[in-house]
């Protein structure tokens, strides 16, 4: 197990904040502080693995850097260098693992892919990274070797099995003449190239630092209520090509010569996670506020699953009053709200270790990260006063820039701020409350309203099992808010039940908070890492007003 960030145990957070000082050193790589250490230490489990069929596997710190050693040699062999792009269209599994740890000691930029990426999807970022190899999962290589023709930078396609028709991981290493020296990085020097989830328009390149790993731990070990302790163990059901999984997970867990479960499963299944958590004893986990509802409607859970967890933190959307009462009074822990994005990861957020949790709300800036309310020219708004989010420049946690796009990292700095995109309010205590993206705040009737306390509020109805908001256009009003349902199982839509929706929601918020109109609909959109696409929601209102115009 390896060291804490901080220097002594915190007992206080905003003296930890207060006190806390980065300690960022000249030369830093992710391989050797996440696996090439502990491997020569206690050598403990690094990974289990299961996937669907029910197969299992164990893989220790010695494991991961034989094989990663490997690895990093017959990709150098393959004649991949210092600042080569390695793409990785790979789920949870340990190829991920041994394929970005090998990339990290060659001085390579991992580029994380999605196995749920479609053919446009998958393209965009082949072209746009210059990726020059891809090591795939077997469901993926029949498109990419569609692609290739139109991929000019891409050389080599690797599988994870044999008889695929390319070269496969196991093959190579195995072929490989020797072990790769690990390239000595600066912390500076750029690790990844992880693309943004493009919830409001095309994704964008986010090039992220070695020293990046270091920046996430504050947040990281304290919405883990003081990780790690002995018997930790990690899982999460985010997938490790994005944020949430690698570093949100799958990174920090190894870096402090922890066990993490990598499933590969597929499609989220709540049952299933209930067994995996039981089974597998699982101490902490990211869990998204879309799992977390989704493991709401598991019957009996805490008299069938003997769940052991000592934490858990979940981003993405906001996490609200009613997940944090289902969470302590069904599994008797506090859900720490973490708030942070592809740019500039695990910025914000709780700790109920050290802190009152105020139900939602973000939480507070983490030790180290200068986070505040600015307004359009970037000066710090009072308390209570609505703004953007920001981040002084300079945090490092913040990535080196947008990949072949000086304009768009320009556009994004407002003197010495980071502008997130993300609108908010800091309160009295300094605790800081999202509202929702720039587009997603709801201006009805001179109020600025955010789509999280009634979404929130929905899910307090017993017919709701999912739910978002936005605005619709109104003359009178400029917009009224429209909810989008998805029904609990043994509800069926009719204008009697949205009534009774509507009421619900109107004693228990402000009367302008209230959605004026529901929709009942099968399923909410989503990006891959679970976020509701309330862009689509909106697009999909504009096209049903333009139709009904049309007559």
């Amino acid at each position: 197990m390896a060291e804490s960030i901080f220097q002594t145990p915190p007992t206080d957070f905003d003296a930890l904040h207060r006190e806390f000082v980065w300690r960022i050193p000249a030369r830093f790589n992710i391989a050797q502080q996440c696996c090439d250490r502990h491997a020569a230490g206690a050598d403990g489990i690094a990974v289990h693995y299961e996937n669907l069929a029910g197969d299992a596997a164990r893989y220790r710190f010695s494991d991961l850097k034989r094989l990663s050693d490997r690895f990093a040699q017959a990709l150098r062999d393959l004649g991949i260098v210092h600042g080569d792009r390695v793409a990785m269209v790979l789920p949870q599994r340990p190829e991920t693992v041994i394929a970005h740890l090998a990339s990290y000691k060659l001085g390579a930029v991992a580029v994380p892919l999605s196995i749920l990426f479609g053919e446009d999807a998958l393209s965009f970022r082949l072209r746009d990274s210059g990726a020059k190899v891809v090591i795939s999962d077997t469901s993926r290589l029949r498109l990419i070797d569609r692609l290739a023709p139109d991929l000019p930078d891409l050389k080599y396609v690797i599988g994870c099995a044999p008889d695929q028709g390319v070269p496969d991981l196991w093959s190579l290493l195995n072929q490989a003449t020797g072990d790769a020296d690990p390239v000595d990085t600066a912390a500076d020097d750029p690790a990844l190239l992880i693309y943004t989830s493009g919830t409001t328009g095309p994704p964008k390149g986010a090039l992220v630092a070695h020293r990046a790993l270091l920046g996430n731990l504050p947040g990281f070990e304290l919405s883990h209520n003081l990780f790690p302790q002995p018997g930790d163990l990690f899982w999460t059901p985010a997938d490790w090509a994005w944020t949430g999984g690698l570093w949100d997970a799958l990174l920090p867990t190894l870096y402090h010569g922890m066990p993490i479960l990598g499933y590969e499963g597929g499609k989220f299944d709540a049952e299933k996670a209930c067994a995996l958590m039981d089974t597998y004893q699982v101490r902490n986990a990211f869990l998204p506020p879309t799992a977390i509802k989704m493991l709401m409607q598991v019957p009996d859970m805490a008299q069938r699953y003997n769940i052991v967890l000592r934490s858990i933190m979940s981003a993405g959307e906001q996490v609200g009053a009613e997940l944090i009462r289902w969470g302590e009074q069904t599994l008797g822990v506090t859900i720490n709200e973490m708030w942070g994005q592809t740019e500039v990861n695990y910025l914000v957020g709780n700790c109920a270790a050290l802190m009152p949790v105020r139900p939602g709300s973000m939480g507070k800036p983490y030790p180290g990260h200068a986070v505040d309310v600015i307004d359009p020219e970037g000066k710090v708004l009072p308390d209570g006063e609505t703004g953007e989010l920001a981040v002084r420049r300079g945090d490092p946690v913040m990535c080196l820039g947008y990949w072949n796009n000086e304009q768009a990292t320009r556009g994004k700095f407002v003197g010495d701020w980071f502008c997130t995109g993300d609108m908010g309010y800091r309160d009295g205590e300094g605790y800081l409350w999202f509202l929702g993206r720039k587009d997603d705040v709801i201006s009805s009737a001179g109020y600025r309203i955010g789509p999280g306390e009634i979404e929130d509020s929905l899910l307090k109805h017993p017919a709701v099992a999912q739910a978002a908001v936005i605005g619709k256009p109104d003359a009178l009003r400029g917009s009224i808010i429209k909810a989008f349902v998805v029904l609990s199982d043994g509800y069926e839509a009719s204008e009697e039940l949205a009534a009774d929706i509507r009421e619900s929601i109107r004693t228990r918020l402000a009367t302008y908070e209230y959605p004026r109109e529901i929709e009942f609909i099968d399923a909410l959109p989503m990006t891959t890492t679970g976020k509701v696409r309330r862009i689509d929601l909106r697009h999909r209102e504009e096209a049903a007003s333009e139709n009904r115009n049309a007559f």
